[in-house]
């Protein structure tokens, strides 16, 4: 399909379209984000492109007026996208960006879309060691560099050598993982950017050892998650950060009396009460909100401001 086109589902598709080249991967309008997102909330985006690969990509973003709003979507695990939807456009990459390679003995390439899951796997298959913890993470190498995703004593900090990545002009770059300015929940990287791909190192390791690190995970993760609920992982940063002596957010917000709290279909989980759960019909503003008294009651009763780390996007309803 050609962004020149006009498909039946392109039928209120925004005059900026037809400034694009023909192009080899999927655009779509008015998809619902909650087709899409785990929390399975959100509003339409005006236009999603699932680019065939990087040079079609890269066409896309030289392309694309400046004007035009654009963000960019991951597996959409940790995500909260508005009732109202997205404007402009999204990115959201696909199987064309899901490649895991081995490139020496201790190293991977994974693209942007490869599930942490898979990486965990592929690592173990190759007896790399110090990727086990990527088996607890919901989500997609991409988002994994954009957050410095971590879980389990590990962080994408410690293994990331370097990123691919596209800027908003679609020039390429290749950038060292220095460069990127990682912390504790935070990349530190300006501008707009389109991660495509990234280098992962860790430590020759015993296959055996590295898979049963991986199920002791896959265990503790199923006994204190709500994994099979719609939800978007952890809600807020630890206030202390990464530090394992430190402030739990998960304790402020049981102490502030939050555990199972609702506005809607939308509760703070039982199990562990930094998750947030969609019971089936909550909106993006039920969650929102939701998390909002959790703030406000944690900073009541504690006097610490507990920060999102969920990603909102988008647009109110009017």
């Amino acid at each position: 399909m050609t962004a020149k086109a006009t498909p039946a589902n392109m039928t209120h598709a925004p005059e900026w379209l037809a400034a694009l080249p023909p192009l080899r991967g999927k655009l779509m309008t008015d998809l619902a984000m909650g087709d899409i997102c785990w929390f399975r909330v959100g509003g339409p985006a005006d236009v999603v492109f699932m680019p065939a690969d990087t040079d079609d990509l890269a066409a896309f973003l030289k392309a694309l007026p400046a004007h035009v709003p654009l963000a960019v979507l991951g597996a959409g695990s940790n995500v909260l996208v508005r009732d109202g939807g997205l404007r402009g456009a999204v990115i959201r990459l696909g199987a064309a960006f899901g490649e895991i390679t081995q490139t020496d003995e201790t190293a991977l390439t994974a693209g942007a879309a490869a599930l942490d899951v898979r990486v965990a796997r592929a690592a173990a298959d190759a007896s790399i060691a110090g990727l086990a913890f990527y088996r607890g993470i919901p989500g997609a190498i991409g988002g994994a560099v954009a957050m410095n995703a971590g879980a389990y004593g590990g962080e994408t900090c410690d293994v990331l050598v370097e990123v691919e990545w596209l800027d908003r002009d679609g020039k390429k770059h290749v950038s060292a993982a220095d460069a990127l300015n990682l912390s504790y929940r935070h990349n530190g990287h300006d501008g707009f950017k389109v991660y495509t791909a990234a280098r992962l190192k860790g430590a020759r390791g015993d296959k055996a050892k590295i898979l049963a690190e991986m199920e002791a995970i896959s265990d503790k993760r199923e006994d204190s998650q709500p994994v099979k609920a719609r939800t978007g992982g952890s809600t807020f940063k630890n206030p202390d950060g990464a530090d394992p002596t430190g402030l739990k957010a998960w304790k402020l917000i049981d102490a502030a009396g939050c555990r199972g709290l609702r506005v809607g279909d939308a509760q703070v989980s039982e199990q562990h009460c930094n998750f947030l759960i969609n019971h089936g019909v909550a909106t993006a503003s039920d969650l929102e909100t939701l998390g909002e008294t959790v703030r406000q009651r944690v900073q009541e009763t504690s006097g610490v401001e507990l920060q999102w780390e969920i990603k909102r996007m988008g647009e109110a309803r009017a």
